[in-house]
């Protein structure tokens, strides 16, 4: 599998895209909201800006994009506003893979310029939207041109599916049943990018140049423990289902693994300290539950159900992995499986992800 060729979330606007079914991930935001505002503080604080380049890496498509810029954008206003400036020229570069769906975030644009308007009181002149298809585990931008990077569930998605994993057979991730050997293979492959990640960043950033990165991630040491891994598990146990009376084969099944690590925070901290160009300011582990409408205004009667919830939450995550690997024949069919399977555990137990945030300043 080709990574950068294949992962993106689903486009559009349709029922199963990922802008219909992405709150969980607007959540996830808004909870790394006070940590943002602290780190763009700090830098605005130390010299006010006349410009301010900033980029959101995995930014994807849909209504969360936006929300994290103006979130920057305002605060950068706010520290503006105390200090007596004005609101710089700011220059946002929106960064995902090549198959992302740009088109519709560009087709939002003029949402966020009315709510920019509505936040801060400025026109569209003060703020400049660019699109940037890439890989952000490469260079991306001219040296010491960023002062400012935002990432949000991005990190935790590798450039490429580890090599070694021909044990991993029945799984489709790390799982309690996987050898050490494919646990192994997994972090090895986390480090690399990581730390390429943070080579890349330092030549980009300014000096003292900020960023604020959530991944998802884990709170306990054991990379293959529930709270990271049971949300592919219980997608594995729904294929594997399949492959037992026969609709998928047992080799598909077999070299499918998905491209991602779920660190923890000593994890994160281990490689940003290892590589050596930043400093940490802080880190924070939170939760949400996996059912995004938990506690929310339910906009249909489908929304009520958790497992319809959280399978249309992974449907729109996943499904493009699993067309280019199965074809798209067998989606409904999964994603049915799997909604049954998830409402089963969520009756029977506590289902969170763990979110890992870190701010760090890049050193002088």
């Amino acid at each position: 599998m080709e990574v950068m060729q294949v992962l993106c979330m689903k486009g559009g606007n349709g029922d199963t895209s990922y802008a219909k079914n992405s709150l969980l991930q607007k959540k996830v935001i808004s909870l790394t909201k006070a940590i943002i505002e602290e780190t763009v503080t700090n830098l605005c604080c130390n010299n006010f800006p006349t410009s301010l380049c900033m980029a959101d890496l995995g930014c994807s498509s849909g209504p969360n994009t936006f929300f994290a810029v103006l979130e920057v954008v305002s605060t950068v206003d706010k520290v503006g506003k105390k200090m007596g400036h004005r609101l710089p020229e700011i220059q946002v570069f929106l960064n995902d893979l090549p198959g992302n769906d740009f088109n519709t975030i560009f087709k939002s644009l003029p949402k966020f310029q009315k709510d920019l308007q509505k936040t801060t009181g400025a026109g569209a002149e003060s703020c400049f939207i660019t699109g940037v298809p890439g890989s952000f585990y490469t260079r991306l931008f001219p040296r010491k041109s960023l002062h400012f990077v935002h990432s949000s569930y991005g990190l935790q998605w590798l450039s490429q599916v580890p090599p070694g994993l021909e044990s991993n057979k029945g799984n489709i991730y790390m799982a309690s049943s996987s050898p050490p050997s494919v646990l192994k293979a997994y972090y090895e492959q986390f480090q690399s990018d990581f730390s390429m990640f943070l080579r890349c960043r330092s030549e980009e950033l300014v000096e003292r140049g900020s960023m604020v990165l959530t991944f998802l991630g884990r709170r306990s040491d054991d990379p293959s423990s529930k709270e990271c891994c049971y949300i592919w598990e219980l997608l594995a146990v729904a294929l594997n289902d399949m492959v037992a009376e026969g609709r998928i084969e047992e080799g598909k099944m077999d070299s499918f693994n998905i491209p991602q690590y779920t660190p923890s925070q000593g994890e994160v901290k281990c490689e940003i300290e290892k590589e050596g160009s930043f400093t940490v300011n802080g880190v924070e582990v939170s939760e949400v539950n996996w059912n995004a409408y938990e506690g929310e205004l339910c906009p249909s009667d489908a929304h009520k159900d958790g497992g319809h919830n959280v399978a249309m939450l992974m449907r729109a995550v996943a499904e493009p992995l699993l067309v280019n690997h199965f074809g798209d024949g067998i989606i409904e069919e999964v994603f049915s499986r799997y909604k049954s399977i998830v409402a089963d555990r969520m009756s029977k137990e506590t289902t969170e992800f763990i979110n890992v945030t870190v701010s760090m300043t890049k050193r002088g």
